[in-house]
């Protein structure tokens, strides 16, 4: 019995082009970018727009309809779409950064030029608000004082009631904690300042007092503090604790010796986002510290002055040199949250638990 193989034939692909699809050189975006931006400027400029946010937008635009355009002419519809996606978060992007941008450099430019040594080293004592000269010595102590006593009170109470949340809470207890938090989230400044003096000022007859002014700062703080440090204890793996306890380790000492290390640098960036946001405000220092001009260094007796309070003050008298004075003070906040920022920083990488070998 004989078997015919016959053959047959075999479907041979045939390349009819090349395999990657044609694209958009690298420097495309850029050059987009640029012609988008003399386009929009050309555009305000002759429509007589004055305003550069308007020049911006029309850039935008343009940045984001050429780059539709090209890439769906070289690449296809669906590229194009996902590179629409990207152009409009750099869009995004830019918008979100050049107001920064500008604040910054308004401020160093105007702060710079009353900024030295004098001014930073002397107070308004003896100084009339309209005459050139004087410093801000006296608010910058008050405002290290207040911020200072405001973060030793809620920063600690906020890190133990994050702990509770996270670690034993669960009860009904644990969801009414967690609505006040919530429900403090949203406090005005001027609420908290119109409680402490209600009871501190009022009730237990205390005058002002920077003490005053830290615990209404404190209050604006420990609900930063606690949702911060909420969501940083809950990126520290499970395995961790699981581990530690299965060494023997009591709970307490798993949390202090293992999960608060772990997420040592996300809590100390919460408790500086807290900081950073107390430090600027000035309704419960005008309800509660009152405000002068001369340098008092104890915030538990007499009125003091700080640094927002000090810029209000001087902004509102109008005068070049009040306003130029407002300028240097703002230079000198914005640098002293930025060194607290750049220390509290060092100090997390510092404890935090090294990794590798």
């Amino acid at each position: 019995m004989s078997h015919a193989i016959q053959d047959r034939p075999v479907a041979t692909v045939k390349r009819s082009g090349s395999l990657s699809s044609a694209r958009l050189p690298r420097w495309s975006p850029i050059a987009i970018a640029a012609g988008s931006i003399a386009a929009g400027i050309g555009i305000g400029a002759g429509a007589g727009w004055h305003s550069k946010v308007q020049w911006g937008m029309i850039a935008a635009l343009l940045f984001v309809l050429v780059t539709y355009a090209l890439t769906t002419k070289v690449e296809g519809s669906r590229q194009a779409k996902d590179n629409v996606a990207t152009s409009l978060v750099w869009v995004c992007f830019v918008l979100a950064v050049v107001p920064l941008v500008s604040l910054a450099w308004v401020t160093i430019s105007k702060g710079m030029e009353v900024l030295d040594g004098y001014f930073l080293s002397h107070s308004m004592n003896g100084v009339l608000d309209a005459e050139a000269g004087g410093g801000v010595y006296h608010a910058l102590l008050g405002t290290i004082e207040q911020v200072g006593i405001a973060t030793l009170i809620a920063a600690p109470i906020g890190l133990l009631t994050a702990v509770y949340l996270v670690e034993y809470g669960g009860g009904r207890l644990a969801q009414a904690v967690t609505f006040f938090v919530d429900v403090m989230t949203g406090i005005p400044s001027i609420v908290a300042g119109l409680f402490i003096l209600a009871t501190w000022n009022l009730m237990l007859g205390f005058g002002p007092s920077g003490f005053a002014g830290a615990m209404a700062l404190a209050i604006l703080m420990m609900p930063v503090v606690v949702r911060s440090t909420e969501e940083m204890l809950k990126l520290v793996p499970n395995e961790l604790r699981e581990a530690s306890l299965a060494l023997g380790i009591p709970k307490w000492r798993t949390i202090l010796k293992v999960v608060l290390p772990t997420a040592i640098g996300g809590i100390t960036t919460g408790v500086m986002l807290a900081v950073a946001r107390i430090t600027g405000e000035t309704a419960p220092v005008l309800l509660l510290v009152f405000g002068t001009k001369l340098i008092n260094p104890n915030p538990f007796e007499g009125a003091q002055s700080s640094l927002p309070l000090y810029v209000y003050e001087q902004y509102a008298v109008g005068t070049d040199a009040a306003v130029a004075r407002a300028w240097g003070a703002a230079l000198v906040l914005i640098a002293f949250v930025m060194i607290l920022n750049l220390v509290a920083r060092g100090i997390a990488r510092w404890k935090a638990p090294k990794t590798g070998r």
